[in-house]
């Protein structure tokens, strides 16, 4: 079993910054692919960030081309926790964001929802103009 939890949210100011937080429990070890999803009212949910393990201590980083430059992923394997850095927020990021984490390193879902069987319950993220 995998199991996420967020957490960090909130409300903050646009050029504001937040930082999530994804504690994984279960057996994170199988753990190869973690990713952020957000999703706003009315609108798809859509891909924020992705890690995924290579092998060893090592890992990779990937971001939507809307996130570049704003936002981190970044993991602790010591606190078995990944997490979303968020810097210079907009308005139009204001959405519930989720966690989600993959036992396979396979890059070609990494983007897509449906790679990714196990899901947190998401945190609120708002952000003023």
């Amino acid at each position: 079993q995998v199991q996420l939890v967020e957490s960090g949210g909130g409300l903050v100011q646009a050029g504001g910054s937040l930082r999530l937080s994804c504690a994984a429990s279960g057996r994170t070890f199988s753990i190869n692919r973690m990713g952020w999803f957000r999703q706003a009212p009315g609108k798809e949910r859509e891909f924020v960030a992705a890690i995924i393990w290579g092998g060893g201590n090592t890992h990779y980083a990937y971001y939507a081309d809307s996130m570049k430059g704003r936002f981190t992923i970044s993991r602790d394997n010591a606190k078995n926790t990944v997490y979303l850095q968020m810097n210079s927020l907009k308005p139009e990021d204001t959405a519930v964001y989720y966690c989600a984490a993959s036992l396979f390193r396979d890059y070609t879902d990494y983007q897509n929802v449906k790679g990714y069987p196990y899901w947190g319950q998401g945190t609120q993220v708002t952000v003023s103009s």
